[in-house]
């Protein structure tokens, strides 16, 4: 298993799962994605893990840096995996929100919380309604889906936004 850290260059051109939830942005709140990367290596994982924090788990400082990689890996990622463990004040997962609707409709991503997650009724509510899946409710679960996602998705090409034009979803019925 390689961890691809946002203070490295993206690695491109290999099966992955992107980590995407809160950032915690004090030094003082772990970091979930710790304990997911733990559980990836004991499941054996042999892909790359996009893990969109510092190598050294401090807070991100330059936020144009870190959107640009995070779209980067996002894009070049097998499988996107939202854990979203909201807290609040702690862990709000703002732009998490965000990135889960802009994904959502590419077809690689999954998405669990725990139980006790804060506010997350319309995420679960959209994955249901756009995917037909339940919310995962541990850890584990979502990561051994991921790895199995990853094994499904992964053709070794490379994937590209498509422009906002082409990505419409609504079309209007004529009268």
């Amino acid at each position: 298993m390689i961890i691809n850290y946002s203070d490295t260059e993206v690695i491109r051109g290999k099966k992955s799962i992107f980590l995407a939830g809160p950032t915690p942005r004090k030094e003082t709140v772990k970091s979930w994605r710790q304990d997911a990367c733990d559980i990836l290596l004991n499941l054996g994982y042999d892909g790359v893990v996009y893990v969109p924090e510092y190598s050294t788990w401090t807070p991100k400082r330059n936020y144009d840096d870190q959107a640009e990689w995070e779209r980067e890996a996002l894009i070049n990622s097998s499988v996107i995996l939202f854990w979203i463990p909201r807290v609040l004040p702690d862990l709000p997962a703002f732009t998490t929100n965000v990135e889960f609707g802009y994904w959502i409709h590419t077809g690689k991503v999954l998405y669990g919380r725990p139980k006790e997650s804060e506010k997350n009724h319309y995420l679960d509510w959209l994955y249901q309604v756009d995917t037909g899946n339940k919310p995962m409710t541990t850890l584990e679960e979502s990561l051994k889906e991921a790895m199995v996602l990853s094994e499904q998705l992964f053709d070794g090409k490379e994937n590209q936004i498509v422009p906002l034009k082409e990505r419409m979803i609504l079309k209007k019925e004529s009268k």
